[in-house]
């Protein structure tokens, strides 16, 4: 299967993954942990909790490996922000609806060996505290068969306090290799659980 969103890291993507490494060490004293847990080469997906816009900037930056990941189909249609986001390894999902065509990108990155961002929870907490568990994380990973990468990240909902901001890669939760729809929901919740045990 050929990838149909190919990794882009070109100078834009080079100039952004700097100015997000410079803010979070300057700024935030960020604290980084547990990147020996994420794979050197093979497909994987990256899931941490999710408390705000920063975080996937955030969970990119403190990584070696390029990280790609679905953003809501409408900040594509912002004039140049559209734009900028594309050239940071985003690619477009229907939010609301099972969309294919963001589903194929999905698969087709994770089975040609790259890294694949997703929220369990499937939007950001607005309180900060991790929420329900959705099916996606798990959907991905078990139709997929690679493992998920639990992340949790501390103080990015504080952006505005300068509190110090952390984030923890666990270790690899694999999935099941005979399972249903109900072990969707369940892989989800053992990422959350995970991240809430860091």
């Amino acid at each position: 299967m050929q990838v149909t969103k190919k990794e882009n890291n070109g100078i834009v993507f080079l100039i952004g993954r700097q100015f997000f490494r410079i803010m979070f060490a300057l700024l935030y004293r960020w604290e980084i942990s547990g990147t020996e847990n994420i794979p050197q080469q093979s497909g994987a997906i990256i899931a941490p909790n999710h408390i705000s816009f920063f975080d996937p900037p955030l969970t990119g930056s403190a990584m070696k490996r390029p990280l790609n990941f679905m953003a809501k189909r409408e900040l594509f249609n912002i004039p140049v922000f559209g734009w900028l986001i594309s050239q940071t390894n985003a690619f477009p999902v229907k939010r609301g609806a099972t969309d294919i065509p963001a589903m194929r990108n999905a698969f087709s990155l994770l089975e040609n060996g790259h890294l694949l961002l997703m929220f369990p929870e499937g939007t950001r907490s607005k309180d900060g505290k991790i929420s329900k568990a959705r099916a996606g994380v798990g959907m991905v990973s078990c139709n997929a068969q690679v493992p998920v990468i639990p992340a949790k990240i501390e103080n990015t909902n504080k952006i505005f306090s300068f509190k110090k901001i952390k984030i923890t890669y666990g270790k690899p939760i694999f999935p099941p290799s005979n399972f249903s729809k109900q072990d969707y929901v369940l892989l989800s919740q053992k990422v959350l659980d995970a991240i809430g045990e860091m």
